[in-house]
């Protein structure tokens, strides 16, 4: 296991060794829900599918809390490790275990209880809402799991480890591509027999991480106590904010959704294949985003702020070459990688063009990554939150619709990429003279 100190060494080459298995973690996450997907629709039929879609939407809606409660952790942990207190990275693991068992205790329950309600409320269609809550159901029940083995992962890359989480994930995967056909069809279980598939390897994945922590001490995981409220405010303080961070991203999806639906079924047809294309392009730069967190974490710490603005300038470097590359690649492969989800040619027309305008807007994107990557870094998460709403409900949501409203349907991947532009210029901003530099997490503990 290769444990990493980032307060010191050559930054660049440990952004990169850092970031790769993050990035393949990301990708083995998008392929799991890929492959689930693809089980059901073919052995189960498209009642099965919408039902998996629909109640995956909540799943994710709920994972991306997760993700920012994580993200607090990340920060918190990270900057713990930079100073070397190991007492301090004690105590706020235990914190950080007692609070988010309770918080998926809660959620398992209240979820399970009010699922068909939950799925009533999203519109979901009569004939999909019995599978839709049998699904929904089954992951509520397991969602300790979820929570527990993203939380592992999380603290392992707090301490400079990103390559085990990869190793989790990538035996969930395959556990869940195996166990998938078998639930679903073997023993007949149907769309339960998907979702304990789903359930049952993140347990799995959950257990394996759990047990590697403990056996090999890597991680100074103590038996659970009473947390002190300093503690779990600081958590909450923090994972509230970041845990909205990605509500906001999901409320602003949402809302171009209505734009795009707008201009009729193709386009809406061309922009959903689009998207699948989109969420492996940006993978990159979020696993640089995740890494520069960590890294200018651990130097925040350690009060190395001339290796913190290294971290930036160097993100910002790499992330620019490989976006440029994705962009010039996507930009002559647009037309074959759109036909891969779509064959009706008004949609794959749309959903070229889009590709092709949108294509080198994204380094700037991108760049959003790293540089709110930085200032998450040192618990500034309420500025992050407001940097989102700044992109998501100023910027690309408004430009969006204004500039479909003048160029039509290709004004869709206009408005988006202007607002890319614009919210890295904000986000650069405040990176430069934002007085994030200026928070203190553990003041308290500075006399």
């Amino acid at each position: 296991m290769a444990i990493h100190d980032f307060t010191k060494g050559r930054v660049m080459q440990q952004l990169l060794l850092f970031s790769g298995p993050i990035m393949l973690t990301n990708l083995l996450q998008v392929s799991y829900q890929f492959i689930d997907s693809l089980w059901v629709g073919n052995l189960l039929g498209a009642d099965a599918l919408g039902a998996v879609t629909i109640s995956s939407t909540v799943v994710l809606t709920i994972l991306s809390f997760i993700i920012g409660i994580n993200n607090a952790s990340l920060t918190i942990l990270s900057q713990q490790k930079g100073k070397a207190d190991i007492h301090g990275l004690k105590t706020y693991l235990n914190a950080f275990v007692v609070v988010l068992s309770l918080l998926s205790v809660l959620v398992g329950i209240i979820g399970f209880l009010f699922s068909k309600q939950i799925l009533v409320m999203l519109n979901t269609p009569l004939e999909m809402l019995e599978e839709a809550n049998a699904y929904l159901q089954i992951n509520f029940l397991g969602i300790l799991f979820l929570m527990g083995y993203n939380f592992i992962a999380t603290v392992l890359r707090a301490i400079g480890d990103s390559k085990t989480p990869l190793i989790f994930v990538l035996v969930a995967a395959i556990l869940n591509s195996i166990l998938d056909p078998l639930f679903i069809s073997v023993f007949n279980w149907g769309i339960q027999g998907a979702a304990l598939a789903t359930v049952f390897s993140q347990g799995i994945a959950f257990i394996l991480g759990f047990l590697y922590t403990l056996q090999l001490k890597v991680v100074p995981f103590t038996y659970p106590s009473l947390p002190k409220w300093e503690e779990v405010k600081l958590i909450l303080q923090l994972g509230i904010p970041s845990g909205l961070q990605m509500a906001v991203i999901y409320a602003g999806i949402t809302a171009i959704m209505t734009v795009v639906n707008s201009f009729g079924g193709a386009v809406v047809a061309g922009f959903g294949s689009s998207q699948r294309i989109d969420s492996l392009i940006t993978l990159p730069a979020m696993a640089l985003g995740t890494a520069v967190n960590s890294m200018a974490g651990q130097n925040i710490g350690a009060n190395r702020w001339d290796r913190v603005r290294e971290i930036a300038i160097f993100g910002a470097l790499i992330n620019f070459m490989i976006m440029i590359v994705i962009a010039v690649l996507i930009f002559l492969f647009a037309e074959p990688l759109t036909r891969l989800f779509i064959k009706e040619t008004q949609a794959v027309n749309f959903g070229t063009d889009y590709l092709k305008i949108i294509a080198f807007f994204y380094p700037f994107i991108g760049l959003n990554f790293i540089l709110n990557g930085i200032v998450r870094g040192s618990g500034a998460m309420y500025q992050v939150l407001v940097l989102n709403i700044l992109s998501f409900w100023i910027l690309r949501y408004p430009l969006t619709y204004i500039c479909s409203s003048f160029m039509g349907q290709n004004g869709i991947a206009f408005g988006m990429g202007i607002s890319f532009i614009i919210s890295s210029i904000f986000s650069f901003s405040y990176f430069k003279w934002g007085n994030w530099k200026k928070k203190q997490l553990f003041a308290e503990n500075a006399g």
